[in-house]
Formats: structure tokens, C-alpha cells, sequence
């Protein structure tokens, strides 16, 4: 049964837990990321960040809020990352991940044209630079692990399962509290489903998801 992770927003608290996380797992170093030369919240994916929380600022129930959301590679049911490979160095396994196959990649970025969420973060550093994103820690999965941020992060916002379980949770979350959750799951239809799937108190758009 395909594997999925069910993000609750509402107890996301922005600590970035399951940011350092996966660079500890994946060996990806800190990066200058201000104009002064200091390390700070990467905004967007690259190629040593594979995982991003996002801040936003919103006037929610006339009131002033933060609001955090991980953001990462959504593994798509249907990824078109994986259909415009032409060498097949993405791939979409039974389990969940969209996994990736550096040997094969020739770097024609042709993924990053069409992923919709503006995932595949290339190595522009690089003479022959090749494409790197979150591979929802296909490896420990295979070794009977959690993918090492749902393991990380101390509120349980991110919950690790089988993909029709965690959307059984998600509708029963929302049924029993209808004022604390839009309705909508996002993910469960969004381009043919994704194996990272979202729930929030606000309109996901607001948050800068795409609509799809």
C-alpha cells in the first residue's frame, strides 16, 4: 500500500525541526542565504535544501497570526517530473517516494519545467550540475524507518502512513472539528493526488499553495 504523510498545519510551530532533520539525514550542508553573508531561513528549495518551512503572516479571525507550513517535494501519484525524464532518472516507486537516479541524470532540467509545485532545485555551482529534492527518505522506508522528519518533529504535525488511512484521519479531524479545519485536504485530489497531503485552518492558497 502507497505510503503518504498527513501535515496538520494547526500544529506546525515553525521550530524547522524537520528542516535540520533532513540535512542531517541527507548530508546537506547550511547555506549563506542573506545579502550580509549569514546563514538564515533558506526561502526556497536548492540543491543543499530539500526541505522548507514557510512564514506566513495573515490577519486570520481579525486577528494578527503566524501561520508555518514544511514544504518538500509532494510525490506525486502521477508525477510529471517523471514523465518528462527522458532518461529515467525519476522514478515513481509502488511505495510512495518519487526516487532519483543521479547516475542517469544528464541535468537537461527538463523536470524543473515541469514539476507544478517548483520542486527539482538544480546544482548551478556546478560544471556538470545535476538535479537534487527530497526523496521522502526512500531509504530509511526500505529499512522499516519513518522518514526522518515525521520521526523529528515534536508536535506531531506530520504523520507517517498509508496514504487511505491518513486521509481517513484527515476527514475525521475535520467532521469532529469543523471550525478548526477548511475543508479541504489538500493533496488527496490535487494533480491526480500526492503522497504529501495537508490540512489547515485557512484557505491553502493564502498559505501560497498552487491551485491545481
Amino acid at each position: 500500500m502507497s505510503k503518504a504523510m498527513l501535515i496538520d498545519l494547526t500544529k506546525c510551530i515553525g521550530c524547522r525541526a524537520c528542516q535540520t532533520a533532513c540535512k542531517q539525514w541527507n548530508e546537506l550542508p547550511a547555506e549563506v542565504t542573506s545579502n550580509n553573508g549569514t546563514y538564515q531561513n533558506p526561502p526556497q528549495f536548492s540543491d543543499k535544501t530539500w526541505t522548507v518551512i514557510t512564514f506566513n503572516e495573515l490577519d486570520y479571525e481579525d486577528k494578527f497570526a503566524w501561520i508555518f507550513a514544511k514544504r518538500q517535494c509532494m510525490h506525486c501519484e502521477h508525477p510529471a517530473c517523471v514523465s518528462a525524464c527522458t532518461v529515467s532518472a525519476l522514478e515513481k516507486t509502488a511505495e510512495g517516494p518519487v526516487i532519483y537516479h543521479a547516475d542517469k541524470c544528464i541535468g537537461c532540467r527538463y523536470c524543473q519545467y515541469a514539476c507544478p509545485f517548483d520542486v527539482p532545485a538544480f546544482e548551478w555551482q556546478e560544471t556538470l550540475g545535476l538535479i537534487r529534492k527530497c526523496t521522502m527518505c526512500a531509504d530509511r522506508q526500505a529499512a522499516g524507518e519513518k522518514p526522518l522528519c515525521a520521526k523529528t518533529c515534536p508536535t506531531g504535525a506530520i504523520v507517517f502512513g498509508d496514504r487511505d488511512e491518513l486521509l481517513q484521519e484527515a476527514r475525521d479531524r475535520i467532521a469532529a472539528h469543523p471550525g478548526d479545519y477548511v475543508d479541504h485536504i489538500y493533496g488527496e485530489t490535487e494533480v491526480g493526488g500526492t503522497s504529501m497531503m495537508y490540512m489547515s485552518a485557512v484557505p491553502f492558497a493564502d498559505l501560497g499553495f498552487p491551485e491545481l
